[in-house]
């Protein structure tokens, strides 16, 4: 993984750039295909903005873009984005475990130190961790060599009615999401049953513990849950 980034050479990969293959990354597996719109939206940014910025990743062979057919990274770019996403996560750990930094806040706060963070440091971190496999929100820590172990999962929005499903981990990038997710009991390990679904796209009714809620579809849609054989069967088909 390390190699990845030597054999672009670092001067030539900026923060910003770092930035774009982050997302990039996230939309291909949240999503599969990447639109520029879609990276604009997770950015905050002008869809122009990131036509530049693509063309600009493009020539350092980082992703392949073509225009109205979406964005791919290059295994080179991939390589880069694992990276990032490993310093991100390892921060995102120490911040809530040895700072006690609140769960909400720990994302933005890492997206502010991923960059700047040494090779030496991320090593220290890592074993004062106890070389740990999962960030706050439950997503894996990539490993050196580039590997992200990952159990198959699905959004709990796409949860049967009458199966209870465990948390493996929840969407990040919302700050006021995370604090109400909290506020829920719902947290990577947590144990959800899913009582009912309204009709018309409505909420689902879920049972956390003696707690009910109902949770919309964007909440539901932000949570992932381990798979079972028979729930991965039945998402195919519908």
């Amino acid at each position: 993984m390390r190699q990845q980034r030597r054999s672009v050479g670092r001067a030539a990969i900026t923060h910003a750039m770092e930035d774009y293959l982050k997302v990039i990354y996230a939309l291909e597996r949240e999503d599969g295909r990447v639109t520029t719109q879609a990276i604009a939206e997770r950015l905050g940014v002008q869809s122009p903005s990131v036509t530049n910025m693509l063309k600009r990743l493009a020539a350092l062979h980082l992703v392949e873009h073509q225009p109205y057919r979406g964005v791919r990274l290059t295994e080179r770019g991939r390589g880069i984005a694992l990276e990032v996403i490993r310093h991100h996560r390892l921060l995102e750990l120490f911040l809530a475990e040895v700072l006690d930094y609140p769960w909400e806040a720990v994302h933005e706060e890492a997206d502010r130190l991923e960059h700047g963070l040494s090779e030496e440091l991320e090593s220290w971190i890592d074993a004062r961790l106890g070389y740990p496999t999962a960030d706050p929100h439950g997503h894996p820590i990539p490993r050196l060599d580039g590997s992200l172990p990952e159990r198959p999962c699905m959004r709990l929005d796409d949860v049967r009615p009458g199966r209870a499903v465990e948390v493996l981990h929840v969407a990040d990038h919302d700050r006021e999401q995370l604090r109400y997710l909290a506020e829920l009991g719902i947290r990577p390990g947590t144990r959800v049953e899913v009582l009912e679904r309204l009709p018309f796209e409505g909420p689902l009714r879920i049972r956390i513990g003696e707690r009910e809620h109902y949770v919309g579809q964007s909440l539901s849609r932000a949570v992932y849950v381990a798979a079972e054989e028979e729930d991965e069967a039945a998402t195919e088909t519908e």
